[in-house]
Parts: C-alpha cells; sequence; structure tokens
C-alpha cells in the first residue's frame, strides 16, 4: 500500500467514489461520513492525509481542522468544499488545510494530488529534491544553482527547508517567525522576514525581483510554488 488517507465526507455517493478510485491507485482509505467517526480513526490509525469535506453533520470541518492543529497534529489535510470564493480559501489555509478543491471536482486531479503529497514524501526521505535549477541535498545541507554551489547562512538554510517541507502551501509570516526564531526565544520583527526572504532569493532566484520560486501571497505570506523533482 502506497499510504493511509482518511476521508471525511458525509455524501455517501462522494466517499464511494473517491473511496474506490484513491484504493484502485494503491491506498489504504479510511471512509467516515462524520467528525466522530473520523476521531475514532484517528485514534486507531495513523493516517497520512485527511480529505475532509467542509459541511459535516456533526460540526464544521474548519472546527475540526483548528483542533487538529492545536492538538498539534501535523497531518496533511486536502480540503473538498463546494465553497470556492477566495474568502472560503483564505479561512482554509488560516484554519491548517494545506491544499483545496472545489466541488465538482476531477477524481483523476484529486489522484494526482494525493500521489504529489506521497511522491514528496518518498523523496524527501532519501534526503536529495530538485525543483527548476535547483538541486538540494537536505542530509548535507548543501545546495545548488545549476553547477554552482550556493551558501546559505544557518537563518537562510533553515527558512529553505521550511518551504521544501511545505511546497504549494502559503506559509504566514508569524508562521516563519516562530519556526525560525521562537524556539530560540528571539525577538524578531516581521519585517525581518522580508529581508531574510530578499536574502535568499538573491541566492536561489536568476532575477530575484521577479522571482519564480518563493512568492509573495499579499497580504497573507509567501509560498514555495513549484514541483518537486526526484533527486535519487
Amino acid at each position: 500500500m502506497e499510504g493511509a488517507i482518511l476521508l471525511l465526507e458525509d455524501e455517501e455517493s462522494v466517499r464511494r467514489g473517491v473511496g474506490f478510485t484513491l484504493e484502485k491507485a494503491g491506498y489504504r482509505v479510511y471512509s467516515c461520513g462524520s467528525i466522530c467517526e473520523a476521531q475514532q480513526v484517528l485514534r486507531q490509525h495513523q493516517p497520512q492525509m485527511l480529505i475532509c469535506d467542509l459541511t459535516l453533520p456533526d460540526g464544521r470541518g474548519l472546527d475540526f481542522i483548528k483542533e487538529l492543529r492545536n492538538a498539534g497534529s501535523d497531518i496533511y489535510i486536502l480540503c473538498l468544499t463546494a465553497m470556492d470564493s477566495e474568502t472560503d480559501y483564505v479561512m482554509g489555509y488560516g484554519a491548517g488545510a494545506d491544499d483545496y478543491m472545489a466541488k465538482p471536482f476531477s477524481l483523476s486531479v484529486l489522484t494526482l494530488k494525493v500521489q504529489a503529497y506521497f511522491g514528496r514524501n518518498r523523496k524527501a526521505e532519501c534526503g536529495d529534491i530538485a525543483f527548476g535549477k535547483l538541486h538540494i541535498n537536505i542530509n548535507a545541507m548543501r545546495a545548488w544553482r545549476e553547477n554552482e554551489e550556493i551558501f546559505l547562512t544557518k537563518t537562510e538554510w533553515r527558512l529553505l527547508m521550511l518551504f521544501v517541507q511545505n511546497p504549494n502551501q502559503i506559509l504566514s509570516k508569524s508562521q516563519i517567525l516562530t519556526c525560525l526564531f521562537d524556539a530560540k526565544g528571539d525577538f524578531v520583527e516581521e519585517n525581518t522576514i522580508a529581508v531574510i526572504i530578499r536574502r535568499l532569493r538573491e541566492k536561489l532566484e536568476d532575477d530575484p525581483a521577479k522571482p519564480q520560486y518563493i512568492k509573495n501571497v499579499r497580504g497573507i505570506g509567501y509560498v514555495l510554488r513549484h514541483q518537486m523533482l526526484p533527486g535519487c
């Protein structure tokens, strides 16, 4: 089996279709129609991914996602929702979701998203990944742009790893601050992040003023936009 997925969807036909498709693709799927059932699955199993509807019979999907994140869960969360406005997406990401699909959706695209997530995990385990002109060896803590090695400060490396481990996920300035500095108890202002981002872009990008990789999401934060490729 490729990996374990918790599918939380109250509409039986959708649940059956998604479950059948993902199981056919080689994944172990635990299907639930309510938050109560999903909580039981989480206690009994360790799924790596949650595919979650936002409108459920015993509560709001967003509240359930917040509870998981507040409890320290790092499960990858992909939301299924009939709500597709920008505000809905922002609320979902703010609650802790990693990705979104608006209904009606393509089962083929959903399967590709699932495969991409589990594929990234396998690549990360080998410690060697590539995207665009960049090649990174996580275990050796070394990076190259084309054939030229990039020399990063400790903070720049930690920031790069944060993006690499969360590709295509919007990270707020407060999230970045927490991951980079809170463990040491340092007090750092938010504009410090912009400075570190700029310096990292200068080392990674062909044109830092028009970044291909680390992009700004106005009013929210930053995101690494790129497809990870196997390097091992």
